[in-house]
Order: C-alpha cells, then structure tokens, then sequence
C-alpha cells in the first residue's frame, strides 16, 4: 500500500524506494496521484457492485481469483522464482479454498478466534524485529507456509463477513471503507505531517503520523456509516462496539502493511508485481485487508 513518506531531511529508503530530502516534483507527485485514482475507483466501484447487488457466490469467487492472483506474487515473494513452481503455489491456494468453500467453513464456527490469533502473533513479531538494526532473513519456506494461511484465512473472512444474514454487505462495505480511509488519511497526512519513523527497520518511509492521519478518517468513515445505516440497520450495534473495532481494524491493516513490507524488503522486492498502475502488484493494494479482513470476522463473532 502507499508508504507514508517521511518529509525529514535524510535519505531514507522507503517500502516504495528512496524518499530523499527533496520532495519529487509537484507535477510528477500529481500525475502519480492521478494514475493511482484512476486504477482504484473504477476498481472499487466494480467491486460495491458486486457486493451488493451479484449473488452471494460472486463475491466469494472473486475473492478466491484474487487471493490466487495474489498468491502468484506471494510465491515470487517466498523465492520461488520459476513459472511452474509459482503456478503450483497458486494452485495449492486455490485448492485450500476450494475445499473450504466444499465444506462451508465461511458458516462455521471457531476459525475466527485461531484466525485473530495468526494475526497478533504477527504483530507482536514484527514489533520485536522492528527494534533490531537488521530484520534476520526468514527461510523461503516460512514465508510461503504464511502466505497459505493468511490467503485462505482472508478469503474466508470476507466470505463470512459478506455472508451474514441482512447485514452482510454492510459489514464488508464497512471493513472496506475503514481500510481505504485508513490508506488516504495515511497518505495525505504522513506527506504533510510525517516526521516520526513507525518501523525503520521494515518500512522507513511509513511514519506515526500517517498511522495517526488514517486512523482519523477511517473513524469519521465509521461514524459515517453509522448515521447512514441509522434506522435502516437496527441490528447494528452502536458506537460502543463500533468505534473500538474501527481502531482495531485499523491497527491491524497497518500490521498487514508492515508485513507484506517485510516480505518484499527479504525478497528484494520494490512492489509485489506490476498489474495495477501506480500500485505495483495486487498485493500492494489487498495487503491491509489480509490483516483487516480476519479481525473484523472475529469481532463480528460478539454480533448475534
């Protein structure tokens, strides 16, 4: 996703190259701009479409291409360089979902808390190597075992998320909303505010700041989407559950960020592929909602 780019007057390397001490040209900086909202809207407008208005197997198999598209990149991200062996991580992830689609474990119970789990162990690991000078290299095996959990473990959240009974796409409108305003309030705010370094070690370019700038609007998104839904969702809960899980949510797509960060920096890696102008691969663009997505199915456990 988009670095949070520091405006110090040092030469740092950021998740998207260098950020140096001066700022790249304002045209330039626009014409990127540009490129990245004409290949996200349109994007996001196809993908509201389908979550309200296609049947419910629509968003799950869309979801499903994306994380095997997404797990095509992972694989190059876990050393696997040829085309075959790519192919056939991809294939392994399409085959895990597949067979949790056969067995209907979106509707199930008891992955969720596991899944949250997988999540804040992610967390409290990337904390602890973001306090050492050098991030010790992970073996291509442990990065690819990861990428078979965090796919399959995204897929059946959003599928859970959008399968609840009225509310559905509501919730997943919600969880999108919260991680593309976390992602804009970030960008803007760390480009003007930011100063303080959130991971140097795994990300120089993202600031606290930005964290800061994103969690703001994605809360005002969340209030928004309260008084929206007022009335018309009376199952909804109020903003005693909800604004503590925008921050959660919030929280957790910056871990998702941070770690597909730390994956391309072990790799050697700027973006994670080349299929989205002014995004890099599909994984720069889904990597908060890898984290997201799980913490919102299981918060969504406490919702009867």
């Amino acid at each position: 996703m988009t670095p949070w780019a520091l405006r110090s007057t040092g030469s740092l390397a950021g998740s998207a190259g260098l950020v140096g001490s001066v700022r790249p040209p304002a045209t330039g900086a626009l014409a990127m701009l540009k490129q990245r909202v004409l290949t996200a809207v349109p994007l996001a407008l196809v993908v509201l479409a389908i979550v309200w208005w296609a049947p419910g197997i629509w968003t799950q198999g869309v979801m499903a291409a994306a994380m095997v598209m997404a797990a095509w990149e992972w694989a190059d991200l876990a050393g696997l360089r040829a085309g075959a062996a790519r192919l056939g991580y991809a294939g392994s992830v399409a085959g895990l979902i597949a067979v949790a689609a056969l067995l209907d474990v979106p509707a199930r119970a008891g992955w969720q808390v596991p899944g949250l789990i997988w999540w804040l162990g992610i967390a409290v690991w990337l904390l602890s190597v973001s306090r050492r000078s050098a991030i010790p290299p992970l073996p291509g095996w442990l990065r690819g075992a990861a990428g078979l959990i965090t796919l399959t473990l995204a897929w059946l959240s959003v599928s859970a998320i959008h399968a609840r009974s009225g509310l559905g796409p509501l919730w997943l409108t919600l969880l999108m909303g919260l991680v593309w305003g976390a992602d804009i309030g970030g960008y803007f705010a760390g480009r003007r505010f930011g100063r303080r370094r959130l991971a140097a070690t795994i990300s120089p370019g993202k600031t606290w700041e930005g964290v800061v700038g994103g969690l703001l609007l994605a809360l005002l998104v969340a209030l928004g989407v309260e008084r929206i839904s007022a009335g018309a969702a009376g199952d909804m809960p109020g903003l005693a559950w909800l604004l503590p899980v925008t921050v959660m949510v919030v929280v957790f797509s910056v871990v998702g960020d941070l770690a597909e960060s730390l994956l391309k920096r072990q790799a050697g890696r700027k973006d994670s592929g080349r299929l989205l102008p002014g995004h890099g691969g599909l994984l720069d663009r889904i990597d908060a909602l890898l984290a997201a997505a799980p913490v919102m199915a299981a918060a969504l456990v406490s919702v009867s």
